[in-house]
């Protein structure tokens, strides 16, 4: 057995005994290369709403010039800053705790589209995550889904070089990849860094930075769902616990070990339905 399999077994125990019923996966640009559970079957990841169908349908207006980040919100509209302090500005919102709820109005408004039809015409749809939904306030999605996303950001589109492929194939089951995708390397590289100064927690546009050069979001509760993201590990993992305790800390750990590529042949890999 191989150091690289031994290490994906490793992650895989290290799941099973802290959390048994936990969903995982761990891949990279070019698709999952180990996990637990069924790839295609749903689960509740509302705690990611932000990162899954906010930020990159943000992402979309700034890149298309509809939305500035630095521009006070009263520049769009009275109702567009409706309940934020004067002065307040699309990147307050991303960097700070409880900016949410006002960037989401900010994002209808400025779009006419509810943020669920905004993020599954923008983002979902051109990726394949065909099984995504956000209905009722609940987000959900198969980890598939989320595969395409991640492995999305890690080699996200180029403006510039319309030919460079990052998207999926129509069916968005890991065929060959075509087109350019809907996050621009720009929009993601901005996101993925330091973007508070000094102030503390440091935090990134929506995604907050872990060590070794990794970045996550995770639902505000425990036990909750989270994503990790490294451009310079190309890797991404994803964690659906269900059950209270550490293994947010500590999964990321086995996974994103400097220097410790992680893949698993054949059993390894997510069982599909």
């Amino acid at each position: 057995m191989t150091l690289l399999s031994d290490q994906a077994d490793a992650v895989r125990a290290l799941v099973e005994s802290a959390d048994p019923a936990a969903v995982w996966a761990v891949g990279g640009p070019d698709g999952p290369h180990a996990g637990s559970g069924t790839a295609d079957e749903a689960h509740d990841v509302a705690g990611l709403t932000a990162v899954l169908a906010l930020w990159p349908a943000v992402g979309t207006l700034v890149d298309e010039g509809a939305l500035r980040l630095h521009t006070p919100l009263t520049a769009y509209g009275d109702e567009a800053a409706a309940g934020t302090p004067a002065g307040t500005t699309a990147h307050h919102l991303l960097t700070r705790p409880g900016g949410t709820a006002a960037l989401t109005r900010l994002v209808e408004h400025l779009s006419g589209s509810t943020l669920a039809e905004l993020a599954a015409v923008r983002v979902w749809k051109p990726l394949g995550m065909t099984r995504t939904r956000l209905a009722d306030g609940t987000l959900r999605a198969p980890v598939a889904d989320l595969a395409l996303f991640l492995g999305h950001l890690l080699h996200p589109s180029d403006p510039s070089d319309p030919s460079e492929p990052s998207g999926p194939s129509g069916g968005g089951d890991g065929g060959d990849p075509v087109g350019p995708g809907p996050l621009t390397r720009a929009w993601t590289a901005e996101s993925l860094r330091i973007r508070t100064g000094e102030l503390t927690p440091a935090r990134g546009l929506l995604w907050h930075p872990a060590p070794h050069g990794v970045w996550t979001h995770h639902a505000p509760t425990d036990p909750g769902p989270a994503v990790w993201i490294s451009p310079r590990h190309g890797r991404w993992a994803v964690l659906l616990p269900a059950a209270r305790g550490p293994l947010r800390t500590t999964f990321r750990e086995a996974v994103f070990t400097p220097d410790a590529p992680l893949r698993s042949s054949g059993p390894g890999r997510i069982p599909r339905a």
